[in-house]
């Protein structure tokens, strides 16, 4: 089977909704600096997103954010799979969409959503990745779209569910230098991020702030914790930079190897993840 080429990888990044993929946006922003192709796909289109606009509103809205948050970032492509979010169940017709986008793209590396998660778009995208894992190389599964010509190595993103089985930390990258223009791409979400968890969460709307500064403040407020260095990521660290680079790391982004997928044994984390 054909090997992995380092210095061209092609990394694929499966989140349920829009603002999802930006878990990885640190990663994202350092792979396309070095030349490598990225690409963000959410499984759901966002019509289900917003508190005031109709469905067919919100999804022209969340399209025009989601270029916007591409073009922050530097990455070469940010799709959505036409399902309604709150809709989106493992069954083979939303398996074939996924198969398809995945074959078509071909990626060395995909990162998605972990199976155990309190939304249930969250939990079926990553069981859709699972499910379409071994059969992205059975010819005869989706016919019409060529099989790959090896099976990616599948990493989930970062979450703080500890039932069944909680987070293990794998492969870990300092984002320090690059934390800002993460944050930024989160801001392009603005019917997301400003009005619908704002709402959903029960926030005082006088109390979402309008201005620039104040809206990234909001932004730094809810995802920076998110990013913080447990002890397990900090050893992490230390293994790629050395102890006196980790222990200045103030975020990081962290990634757990799945066992879906090409085999994990004796891959270069470092040639992988290569900053």
């Amino acid at each position: 089977m054909k090997k992995i080429d380092y210095e061209h990888l092609r990394v694929l990044v499966v989140g349920a909704h829009q603002d999802d993929p930006e878990k990885c946006g640190g990663a994202a922003i350092k792979f396309a600096r070095l030349g490598h192709t990225v690409k963000f796909l959410c499984a759901t289109n966002g019509q289900s997103g917003h508190q005031t606009y109709p469905g067919y509103q919100t999804v022209k809205i969340r399209e025009a954010e989601k270029n916007r948050a591409r073009d922050v970032l530097g990455i070469a492509e940010y799709d959505c799979l036409d399902i309604n979010d709150g809709y989106l169940t493992t069954e083979i017709h939303n398996r074939e969409r996924m198969m398809r986008t995945i074959r078509e793209f071909a990626p060395d590396i995909i990162i998605t959503h972990r199976p155990w998660d309190y939304h249930p778009d969250h939990r079926n995208t990553g069981l859709l990745v699972q499910d379409c894992s071994y059969l992205l190389r059975v010819p005869n599964f989706l016919p019409t779209v060529p099989v790959m010509e090896k099976l990616p190595l599948i990493f989930y993103m970062r979450d703080s569910f500890r039932k069944p089985n909680a987070f293990t930390p794998d492969v870990v990258i300092d984002i320090d230098d690059v934390s800002e223009q993460r944050l930024l791409a989160y801001a392009q979400h603005e019917s997301q991020v400003f009005d619908w968890l704002q709402w959903v969460d029960g926030a005082d709307p006088a109390s979402v702030p309008t201005d620039q500064e104040g809206r990234m403040q909001l932004i730094r407020d809810m995802y920076l914790p998110r990013c913080a260095v447990t002890d397990a990521m900090r050893e992490k660290l230390a293994e790629r930079y050395g102890a006196e680079h980790a222990a200045r790391v103030q975020y990081c982004e962290a990634y757990e190897a799945c066992e879906y997928g090409a085999s994990h044994e004796g891959v270069d984390y470092k040639k992988l993840f290569p900053f």
